[in-house]
C-alpha cells in the first residue's frame, strides 16, 4: 500500500483562497463589463444614426418645399427621403442638404397624412414626425 502526504493545511488555504479571490473579481466584474457596454453601445448608434425633429412647415402641397432640421442628415448618412404611408414610401426631391437641415421637395402623392422617412443604406427608418399634404 503506498501512502501520500496529505497536503498542509496552509496550502490548503491558499488554493481556495485564489479560488474564492477569483469568483469574487469574476462576479464584479462581468456585472460592470455588461454595465458599460449597454451604456456604450446606445451612445454610439445615437451619434450616427440620423434623427429629424421638426417639420416646417407641418403641412403643404405637393411640389411646396419644406424644412427638416435634425442630426447627421448629411449625404454620407442619408442617402434619400420620403413620405411614407402604411403602404408605400414615396421619394421626395433634395434641394439642400446639410447635417442639421434639409430641405425637400414633396412628392406628387394624394392629400393626406405622412411619416417622413430617411433611407440609410438600404433601410429606410420611419421618423416620429409627420407631414400633411393637402388638396
Amino acid at each position: 500500500m503506498t501512502l501520500t502526504q496529505a497536503p498542509s493545511p496552509r496550502s490548503t488555504r491558499v488554493v481556495e483562497g485564489k479560488s474564492i479571490r477569483k469568483r469574487i473579481l469574476i462576479r464584479i466584474a462581468v456585472p460592470i463589463a455588461a454595465a458599460l457596454i449597454s451604456l456604450t453601445i446606445p451612445l454610439v448608434f445615437a451619434q450616427t444614426s440620423p434623427h429629424i425633429d421638426t417639420v416646417d412647415p407641418a403641412s403643404g402641397k405637393a411640389s411646396d418645399t419644406i424644412t427638416l432640421t435634425g442630426q447627421n442628415l448629411e449625404k454620407s448618412h442619408v442617402s434619400a427621403f420620403f413620405l411614407s404611408d402604411k403602404k408605400s414610401d414615396f421619394k421626395a426631391a433634395i434641394v439642400e442638404q446639410s447635417a442639421e437641415k434639409v430641405v425637400i421637395k414633396v412628392p406628387q402623392v394624394a392629400p393626406g397624412d405622412y411619416n417622413v422617412s430617411v433611407q440609410t443604406g438600404n433601410t429606410i427608418l420611419i421618423q416620429p414626425v409627420r407631414f400633411t399634404v393637402e388638396q
